[in-house]
């Protein structure tokens, strides 16, 4: 799989992901219609819940534009069903414990923290339109704001 980074006009890399409640999500089951994938780091971290929080608090104006949501972390699907229930997340956690989502869309990135370098998740957010690409990437998501500045864009889908 590749790891270069997507841009605008990429077709959206293929998936099919457990998720919490004993679903699954796939690009086949996305198709035709826009979607937000936001991966994130870890569930029930501070910064995590905080954007989780977000994007269930906005749920319903993404819905409403007939758009859907789904997060995805290396957690597994008991881990999502515990974050979700303790936060009354309102969208499907998606569980890629391999990590093969994760990479195909250049997400699984080198961080340091404390002079310390290790591999891990980018937050990072991506907007796929109707038509299967990538209409917007967001990397290195700085948390406040960055719902609004999603449903901002989901919008102007439409």
């Amino acid at each position: 799989m590749s790891t270069a980074p997507l841009r605008e006009g990429d077709t959206a890399p293929a998936f099919d992901l457990p998720t919490d409640g004993g679903g699954r999500v796939s690009t086949e089951s996305l198709a035709g219609k826009p979607y937000v994938l936001y991966f994130y780091p870890k569930d029930d971290t501070s910064g995590c819940t905080k954007e989780a929080q977000g994007f269930t608090q906005s749920y319903g104006a993404f819905k409403a534009k007939g758009v859907e949501v789904i997060g995805i972390s290396k957690d597994d699907v008991a881990s999502h069903e515990k974050f979700r229930a303790k936060y009354d997340l309102t969208f499907p956690l998606a569980s890629d414990e391999e990590g093969k989502v994760v990479e195909a869309y250049g997400s699984w990135v080198e961080k340091s923290m404390y002079g310390r370098t290790y591999m891990g998740i980018d937050r990072s957010t991506f907007l796929v339109g109707k038509d299967g690409k990538i209409a917007r990437a967001w990397r290195k998501v700085k948390v406040p704001g960055h719902v609004e500045e999603v449903l901002a864009a989901a919008e102007s889908l439409s």
